[in-house]
């Protein structure tokens, strides 16, 4: 995988991990009653509201995009970049699992939508953790 393909992967991981955890933290009720937006309602069918659980998936996206955003400043570091791919799967696993375990509180388009966006994020974890390679082909060197 090119250096600018993690760079770029790294970059919509920062930026979605942000926005979902700035949102979740900043706004927990609007979050919880409107996640994922567009008329969409996927978290108030899963159970009543609880602050502090909202505030803490907040915590923990934002974590992840910082994470995200340094490795994407150093994508040359494949030890980073590699941290932040693993990082990615182990929330991100479990994660899909729970909600596969649970599509039948969606309708159909809410069941695909689920399974494609957090099928996304395990893809993006894992591709995270192949070897880097330089433009020439050859290993990318750990700084």
């Amino acid at each position: 995988m090119s250096t600018s393909f993690r760079r770029l992967l790294l970059a919509l991981l920062a930026v979605t991990g942000g926005a979902v955890g700035g949102w979740a933290y900043f706004a927990p009720r609007n979050w919880y009653d409107t996640f994922p937006g567009f008329g969409h309602h996927w978290l108030a069918v899963l159970g009543p509201f609880n602050e502090h659980l909202v505030k803490d998936v907040g915590a923990m996206y934002l974590a992840l995009a910082a994470l995200s955003a340094v490795a994407a400043l150093r994508v040359e570091n494949v030890l980073a970049v590699q941290l932040a791919g693993l990082a990615w799967l182990v929330f991100s696993v479990p994660h899909l699992i729970y909600h596969l375990q649970h599509l039948d509180m969606y309708t159909g388009v809410d069941k695909v939508m689920n399974v494609v966006s957090l099928s996304l994020f395990v893809l993006a974890g894992a591709a995270l953790l192949l070897p880097g390679r330089n433009k020439g082909g050859d290993r990318a060197p750990d700084s």
